[in-house]
């Protein structure tokens, strides 16, 4: 799997990226300021025509069920299926990482993109008042740990074939890469920490020089 430098800051206007954040529904604010502090242009993305205007995309966390539905209401799910599968790189936090899973469990029916080859379980750290924050160490970031954020979080059940995990907590997965996708349980938008926001874009930038 490709390496991502995260200590070069690149400024030449030929290494801009634009990174799209679904603004359908969920704390798509957060991740919008993230990105303007590690000096990326962010975009709000409501429509389909607007996902084919930027070099990455961020499913931010909210309700996973509400934002598949106004995906598929927007045509918004067949195109970042098809951008996907060309190499756009995707990043999904929380209900972002639920609706990417191939399977989500115990709810065999729900509509998801079906981008990563992962099983998901829904809410397994419990509910909202069980939110918690914690230090999480992430390897391929380096040190220290990052301050990580689950409300309502999720976690990989399951990883197939390509699926690299990045992060465990008490042996339950909560961060994975599978080529060009990223996908978190936990809301590193909500912190100081810029590190994995960084390390997507540099995702972004090296797929933008293959166009």
């Amino acid at each position: 799997m490709e390496e991502y430098d995260l200590a070069v800051t690149r400024t030449d206007a030929t290494e801009s990226v634009t990174i799209g954040v679904l603004a359908l529904q969920g704390d798509f604010e957060a991740h919008l300021q993230m990105l303007e502090r590690c000096g990326v242009q962010g975009k709000e993305i409501r429509t389909a025509q607007q996902l084919q205007e930027v070099d990455g995309l961020i499913i931010p966390g909210g309700e996973s069920t509400t934002i598949m539905k106004l995906m598929q209401r927007y045509g918004i799910d067949a195109v970042l299926q098809q951008r996907a599968r060309e190499g756009m790189p995707v990043y999904g936090t929380c209900a972002g990482l639920i609706v990417m899973a191939r399977e989500i469990e115990g709810y065999p029916q729900q509509p998801r993109l079906g981008l990563l080859n992962v099983a998901v379980a829904r809410n397994a750290f419990g509910r909202q008042v069980d939110s918690f924050e914690i230090d999480l160490p992430v390897p391929k970031l380096g040190d220290p740990p990052i301050r990580a954020v689950f409300i309502r979080a999720p976690y990989v059940t399951r990883t197939g074939e390509g699926v690299e995990v990045l992060a465990s907590l008490d042996s339950k997965i909560v961060l994975v890469q599978q080529n060009n996708l990223l996908g978190g349980a936990f809301h590193p938008e909500l912190t100081d920490d810029q590190r994995l926001h960084r390390y997507f874009v540099e995702m972004v930038r090296a797929y933008r020089k293959q166009q």
